[in-house]
C-alpha cells in the first residue's frame, strides 16, 4: 500500500517520504553498506596477502643467507635506555660471530666507554673487564639455545628458525641509513621470555641477509637499541678473537643464581 501525505500550511508543500520510498532508500543504504564492507574486507585481506608474501619473502632470504653462513664482524654501537631514570647508556667497539658444526660462536670487543670482553664459546658467556682484571663466567644452562638464539638473530639465524620461538609480523620497509631495509616484528611465544622481552624489532639488509638494526624491548620501558655498520660477512676471522686476553693474576668469579 503507498501512503503519502503533502504537508499543509506552506507556499512550498512539503512532501513527506511515503512508506515505499522510505523502503527503497533503506534498502538502498544497507546494498551500500553491505558493498564497503566486501570492499574492505577484499582490501584487508588483500593487505594481510601482500604482507605475508613480503614476510615469506624476508624469511626465505634469511634462509637462503643462513644456510651459506660462515661469519661475520662489524662495527656497533649499543644504546641502553632506562625509563626510571630516564637515562640512556652507549657502548661501542666491535662484534664477531662465527659458526663451528651446528653451534655459533660470539665475541665483542666493548672500546667505549669501558674497555671490555663478552666471548660465548663453549656452552658459557663469559665477560672480562681488563681494569680489574676480573672474568664474569655466566653459565646459560637449559637457556642456552634461547640465548644462542637471540645472539644469532639476523647473523646466521635463519629465518623460518625464528617461527619455532616467535610471533613474526611484517612490518614494511624502511630507509636506514641509504639501505632499503625489511621491517621484522618478533613476540616471544614463552611467557617466561615474554616477562623479560616483550618484542624485537629487526632491521633486515635483504641483500645480504643481515640485521643492521636491532631493538629489544622491556616490558618495563626499557629498551636496547643495536646498531651496526661496516659488517663483513664470510669473511676469516682469527682464532685470537675467540679467546680472552687474560693474565697470570686474573681472578675468574660465576655468579650463583
Amino acid at each position: 500500500m503507498r501512503l503519502c501525505v503533502t504537508g499543509p500550511g506552506t507556499s512550498f508543500p512539503i512532501k513527506f517520504m511515503c512508506r515505499s520510498e522510505r523502503a527503497v532508500a533503506k534498502n538502498g543504504r544497507t546494498r551500500l553498506a553491505s558493498a564497503i564492507f566486501v570492499v574492505l574486507l577484499a582490501y584487508v585481506a588483500w593487505a594481510q596477502q601482500k604482507s605475508d608474501s613480503a614476510q615469506e619473502r624476508v624469511l626465505d632470504q634469511l634462509d637462503r643467507a643462513a644456510a651459506n653462513f660462515r661469519s661475520a664482524q662489524a662495527d656497533f654501537v649499543w644504546d641502553q635506555y632506562q625509563k626510571v631514570v630516564d637515562e640512556t647508556d652507549t657502548q661501542s667497539g666491535k662484534v664477531y660471530y662465527r659458526r663451528l658444526g651446528k653451534e655459533t660462536e660470539m665475541a665483542a670487543d666493548i672500546t667505549e666507554p669501558d674497555r671490555k670482553y663478552v666471548l660465548m664459546t663453549d656452552d658459557k658467556i663469559q665477560v672480562y673487564q681488563p681494569r680489574i682484571d676480573q672474568v664474569t663466567v655466566y653459565n646459560p644452562g637449559k637457556n642456552r639455545e634461547a640465548v644462542e638464539g637471540f645472539m644469532a638473530l639476523g647473523f646466521g639465524g635463519g629465518g623460518h628458525d625464528m617461527l619455532k620461538s616467535f610471533n613474526v609480523s611484517y612490518l614494511g620497509k624502511e630507509m636506514l641509513n641509504g639501505t632499503e631495509t625489511d621491517k621484522l616484528d618478533l613476540v616471544p611465544k614463552a611467557q617466561n621470555v615474554r616477562n623479560n622481552i616483550s618484542h624485537i624489532v629487526l632491521w633486515i639488509d635483504p641483500a645480504r641477509g643481515v640485521s643492521i638494526q636491532q631493538q629489544l624491548f622491556q616490558p618495563s620501558g626499557d629498551y636496547r637499541l643495536a646498531k651496526y655498520t661496516n659488517i663483513q660477512v664470510n669473511q676469516r676471522i682469527s682464532d685470537n678473537v675467540f679467546r680472552l686476553k687474560t693474565t697470570g693474576k686474573t681472578k675468574f668469579i660465576e655468579p650463583q643464581g
